[in-house]
């Protein structure tokens, strides 16, 4: 009679689970997340809002955002994360490194930086010529990319690109020496031009990177995935994409509401993204576009110096 009473509880308890949850629904999957402070993390806000309030598009989400791209590689290494927003180049050089553990979903930060000066002396990228440029991120994307378009303007020689550690510290060789010139990414152009009004923006490296290699584009940043992740829940990664594509919609469309959540969590000030945002070229280009941009971007890159891309080009199962 006893075991009877039991069987019976154990029924009328799995029956009650059942109707609790709804028939075809299955449980939300955990997406982890890491992006830059940048641009790079600006085109998520949209989607960490409303994954504040539950799932969206049936993922989880957990965000880290962080502040170097060396600390990108450990955690896709090590898988802390799942997908990640970095460099377009570090990329490349993680998916040779590794043997293919990543793949990029999507591109999704063109050229963000700029030559910024204090005066009126630099209006194309002809007018470098016997300048001193002071730069932080050396290595990455801001070396490359200067030095490739240098190298075809056919001035490489005659620029001095002196190398910091950080962007404030660009700045401030710019302040203490009036013939300098900083390179500079969105949002700190942004920043610095807030702190003092005799910075101007003397050129965007999108039109000299046209100037001088009008076949390519200039690529910031991408989104990456563990290819296990993508193996063992396609799923999710699909939801993902199209959560995203509508989070940088969001920043790109509604740039009051975007910059609060810039604020809001931390990646620049409101204040420094209501004016920065339209500026910081947020994307989200997948498929064949995607692999036809980047691929022609890391070519460039490679002609140039092959360690910039992990000392070879990706193979084709490094796109999505």
């Amino acid at each position: 009679m006893r075991r009877l009473f039991v069987s019976m509880m154990i029924l009328i308890t799995v029956c009650f689970s059942l109707l609790a949850q709804p028939a075809g629904e299955t449980t939300a999957e955990t997406v982890r997340v890491a992006a830059l402070k940048g641009p790079t993390a600006m085109g998520l806000v949209q989607l960490m809002d409303e994954s504040e309030k539950g799932a969206v598009n049936g993922n989880e989400y957990e965000f880290s955002i962080v502040a170097s791209p060396s600390e990108m590689t450990p955690m896709l290494v090590l898988g802390d994360v799942d997908i990640v927003a970095l460099p377009a180049n570090l990329a490349s050089v993680i998916w040779n490194n590794t043997d293919g553990a990543i793949k990029v979903l999507a591109v999704n930060t063109l050229g963000v930086l700029y030559i910024v000066e204090r005066g009126d002396s630099v209006n194309s990228v002809y007018d470098l010529e016997g300048r001193t440029v002071y730069s932080s991120g050396k290595g990455s994307t801001p070396e490359y990319s200067l030095s490739y378009i240098l190298e075809q303007a056919g001035i490489a020689d005659s620029v001095a690109v002196e190398w910091k550690s950080e962007h404030a510290e660009c700045v401030a060789a710019l302040m203490s020496d009036e013939n300098a010139l900083a390179l500079l990414p969105q949002p700190f152009v942004t920043t610095a031009m807030m702190q003092n009004s005799e910075i101007r923006v003397a050129l965007d490296l999108n039109d000299a990177w046209d100037e001088v290699s009008p076949e390519s584009s200039l690529i910031t940043g991408v989104i990456v995935a563990r290819t296990d992740f993508i193996n063992e829940h396609p799923e999710a990664v699909e939801a993902f994409l199209e959560s995203y594509k509508v989070s940088t919609d969001f920043a790109n469309e509604n740039v009051d509401e975007a910059a609060a959540l810039v604020g809001k969590y931390d990646i620049v000030p409101e204040a420094v993204a209501r004016i920065a945002l339209p500026q910081c070229n947020i994307v989200c280009i997948t498929g064949d576009e995607m692999k036809s941009d980047l691929s022609r971007y890391l070519e460039v890159l490679y002609s140039a110096n092959s360690a910039s891309t992990g000392g070879a080009l990706p193979a084709d199962e490094f796109y999505y």
